[in-house]
């Protein structure tokens, strides 16, 4: 009913959808209407019914968040802060992160200076800065961890946030000061950046003869918080 409805109505939000083949009730492979998220959020949007309502009440309070965010791009911390306060995290991993959020930031801005390309080259910049001192793909590395579409960030330990904050802020600094005149003189700067802090990291795990890399996650870290939160409480 709502298909026929939107195509009556001329909407090009159906032309974007595609199809793909997926079991049916049947039994049987048939092509199926799919989307995206976005195109998921403007069907929910197009739904005449009271049941709706909530999520659309929703989608115009995140609309006008994200509107005041832009004008006090300030708002967008507070946010951060709330929303991985929620998730369990404690105050210092989240100051850590909201700082490694700047140092990241600080370096794209020198890629941009640089004429590094958004998008597929920051990947592979950022891919060699991982392997440097990681000893590990991006792609590994959240592999290690069990992530998906997850934020490879937000699921580091304090030291290996810290440990990536410097070698993405040594890879700031050695740019800054060489000026790489291409892409493959930034490779090389984001080799060294990321090189440095991996030496740190063997003298770390040399002296506590433990790794730095582990599979531990965001849900194992929010664990053990409340793990220990409950272990004061009792003792209190």
């Amino acid at each position: 009913v709502l298909k026929k409805r939107l195509i009556d109505e001329g909407s090009q939000l159906l032309t974007n959808c595609k199809q793909l083949k997926m079991l049916a009730s049947d039994g049987k492979m048939r092509l199926t209407d799919v989307a995206n998220t976005e195109q998921l959020l403007r069907l929910i949007q197009s739904i005449p019914s009271p049941k709706a309502e909530p999520f659309k009440l929703w989608l115009a309070m995140v609309g006008k968040e994200r509107i005041d965010e832009t004008i006090d791009p300030e708002l967008t911390i507070d946010r951060a802060l709330t929303t991985y306060l929620k998730k369990g995290y404690s105050r210092e991993w989240i100051n850590q992160r909201l700082q490694a959020i700047q140092v990241r930031k600080e370096l794209a801005d020198e890629w941009q200076d640089r004429g590094v390309k958004a998008g597929a080259e920051y990947a592979i910049l950022t891919d060699e800065i991982t392997r440097a001192w990681a000893g590990l793909s991006t792609r590994d590395y959240k592999k290690l961890k069990g992530l998906k579409k997850e934020n490879l960030r937000d699921n580091m330990s304090t030291l290996e946030l810290v440990l990536n904050m410097l070698a993405e802020a040594t890879t700031t600094t050695l740019s800054k000061k060489h000026k790489p005149a291409n892409f493959e003189e930034s490779r090389t700067i984001a080799k060294r950046g990321g090189k440095v802090a991996g030496n740190a990291r063997q003298e770390i795990e040399a002296d506590t003869g433990e790794p730095v890399i582990t599979r531990k996650n965001a849900i194992d870290f929010t664990q053990l918080l409340g793990a220990v939160i409950e272990e004061r409480d009792r003792k209190r």
